[in-house]
């Protein structure tokens, strides 16, 4: 397959069911060239008032017809799976994953529609006799803002707007300029299967972010991105009270013990840890395996890496495209220079493939400890350093020395005894023998520590986009 041509396609974004005519445009860059491909509308923050107002005006509808809103979450299901022909291609040339990976992520946020539309909102009622009645209601909140990344544009946008919907909300969403074309075409999509103003989609460099975020009109932002970033929405959000969710970083542990075959977890754990080229919150970012097995692993892992097909998402046969943008890749360059430097050994990898684009080879590094900036921070990159313990409660100990606590996993042959190891371990997901396992639409999905406030998903995901209501009066029996 060929790279999809752009050039002339025009992008609008989407404010109460029509185009919101923009000024100026910014670039945007194909990730398996290096080159710009495509123009997006830059959308001003002086134009959001128009934007929320809009979003406002739906709102007061929107929130009233329960039945509605599960309806129309099913035709917009149907509307998104439909258009996969369309929104993939798009995903590849913006993003740069394979396309069969791009066609997944269209497809799971059919599903999160779903899901969500046959999800209750809870109403609790607590007394109800001769002399009372009490109710516990969950009503929502209003317009929502969402600013959602480059990773999974789709997937994470459907994590925000699935929820926020069904709940009774109107939400605006800003994708990042890097991938900013698919959430566009997505919007355009469902123009007509919504109604006017439930769903706006706007796009642009900074400071458009910021300004959803201090804008008066939302009463929540729900963001996810980088931990730096994630603590200035919270700052900013916290001027006006807004409810806020915020999905951050991770440097997510595995934690390989004495008793795993290696040749039975070795492809799971490379796959956990370089699913999507490694741009993956959750991905598997530090292993640390028992020093009986160690050498073992890194050996197979570096083997895996090897023969992973690295190429344009558009080639058939493709596992792992580039990386996203070029802030990333400099990053991993340095990344492993510094490890590099610091006497690391290369099993694999270890270096930029010499071709256009943002591509790096798979990379496993051995002879690394916990001092390593490689092992300190979150890489987000296809580089996955491999160090050995000796004990589990040093295992432990190491995997929760971090200010992140996203998700983790356990391996052994013994899973009751991984279960128990886990029970220790300072994150908000903890998977045995497999990694992320948990990540599904009916499970809570959230971080400690600096990896974020709240959580997204299953019906803990939907109760964030509303608050509590206490209704009381005299008794409804009479």
């Amino acid at each position: 397959m060929t790279l999809l041509d752009l050039s002339s396609t025009q992008f609008f974004a989407t404010a109460d069911g029509r185009d919101l005519a923009t000024d100026a445009t910014f670039d945007v860059i194909n990730p398996s060239t290096g080159h710009v491909f495509a123009q997006a509308p830059a959308v001003t923050p002086e134009q959001l008032d128009g934007v929320f107002a809009a979003a406002q005006r739906a709102y007061r509808d929107w929130k009233r017809d329960d039945a509605l809103r599960r309806t129309v979450l099913l035709a917009a299901a149907a509307a998104v799976e439909g258009a996969v022909g369309e929104l993939a291609p798009i995903l590849v040339a913006e993003q740069g994953k394979p396309l069969a990976d791009a066609r997944g992520e269209i497809f799971a946020a059919g599903a999160w529609l779903r899901y969500f539309a046959e999800l209750d909102v809870p109403r609790e009622i607590i007394r109800d006799d001769a002399e009372r009645f009490e109710e516990v209601y969950r009503r929502p909140l209003g317009v929502v803002s969402a600013i959602t990344p480059w990773n999974f544009p789709i997937t994470l946008a459907m994590w925000k707007i699935a929820p926020a919907l069904r709940a009774g909300n109107t939400i605006v969403v800003k994708p990042s300029p890097y991938t900013p074309l698919t959430t566009l075409a997505l919007a355009r999509v469902l123009r007509g299967v919504l109604p006017d103003g439930v769903l706006s989609v706007v796009t642009g460099p900074d400071p458009l972010g910021a300004a959803l975020v201090s804008h008066p009109i939302p009463r929540k932002v729900s963001f996810t991105g980088s931990t730096p970033v994630g603590k200035r929405v919270a700052v900013a959000a916290a001027e006006d009270l807004k409810r806020v969710t915020l999905e951050l970083g991770g440097n997510d542990p595995a934690i390989i013990l004495r008793d795993a075959d290696v040749e039975s977890v070795a492809a799971s754990l490379f796959w956990s840890a370089f699913g999507n080229n490694g741009q993956i919150c959750l991905a598997v970012k530090r292993v640390y395996a028992h020093e009986d097995v160690q050498p073992a692993l890194v050996e197979a892992l570096g083997e895996l890496a090897r023969s992973a097909r690295v190429d344009d998402g558009m080639v058939e046969g493709a596992q792992l495209g580039p990386l996203n943008n070029k802030p990333q890749f400099e990053r991993i360059k340095g990344l492993v220079s510094d490890a590099v430097d610091g006497g690391a050994r290369v099993v694999s990898g270890g270096h930029a493939i010499d071709r256009p684009g943002y591509f790096y080879a798979p990379t496993i590094l051995d002879n690394v400890d916990d001092s390593f900036r490689v092992v300190r921070e979150e890489q987000f990159g296809p580089v996955l350093p491999v160090m050995a313990f000796r004990d589990e409660d040093e295992a432990i100990e190491r995997a929760n020395n971090s200010e992140y606590g996203l998700t983790a996993s356990v391996w052994s042959a013994d899973a009751a005894h991984a279960a128990a190891i886990a029970s220790e371990i300072d994150s908000g997901q903890v998977s045995i023998n497999g990694h992320g396992g948990g990540v599904k639409m009916h499970l809570p999905f959230g971080g400690h520590k600096w990896s974020g406030l709240g959580v997204e998903n299953g019906p803990w995901g939907l109760a964030s986009f509303t608050e509590i209501q206490v209704i009381s009066g005299p008794s409804r029996l009479r």
